[in-house]
């Protein structure tokens, strides 16, 4: 499995606002350009992630992007699925009717545990732990 790219830049978008703290906004070329994003590119994945709640954007010369929550309060799984959608290691996980071997699957248990795993993890992740230097 692997995050798409959008998920990847948005990850790093929302980390460079949550490093400048509360209530700090950025102008997006700023972002785009410290941390290698496309701008337009950029544009649209902060429209995403402002739909989503997690950040606020503004026009103007005071304008820009900041977190709509506080670091602490966001955490990788809220940015990816803002992005990607739920994850699904496999379609079987999320449908059983998806599976032609139901339950008698070997592989189906396996691929749950996984998802549940990885999903907790980011779960538990939190940006300001990221900023700090910590993850669970």
């Amino acid at each position: 499995m692997q995050i798409t790219r959008q998920a990847d830049y948005a990850i790093r978008a929302v980390l460079y606002l949550a490093r400048l703290g509360p209530n700090q906004r950025a102008a997006t070329h700023q972002v785009a350009q410290e941390q290698r994003i496309p701008a337009s590119f950029l544009a649209k994945i902060i429209s995403q992630l402002s739909i989503a709640g997690l950040l606020h954007t503004s026009r103007g010369a005071r304008g820009g992007v900041a977190l709509a929550r506080e670091a602490k309060e966001i955490t990788l799984l809220d940015v990816v699925e803002a992005i990607d959608g739920p994850i699904w290691l496999n379609e079987c996980v999320g449908n059983n009717e998806l599976c032609a071997f139901d339950s008698d699957c070997p592989l189906k248990p396996i691929w749950c545990e996984v998802q549940e795993h990885l999903v907790k993890r980011l779960r538990e992740t939190r940006f300001d732990q990221l900023v700090n230097g910590h993850s669970v």
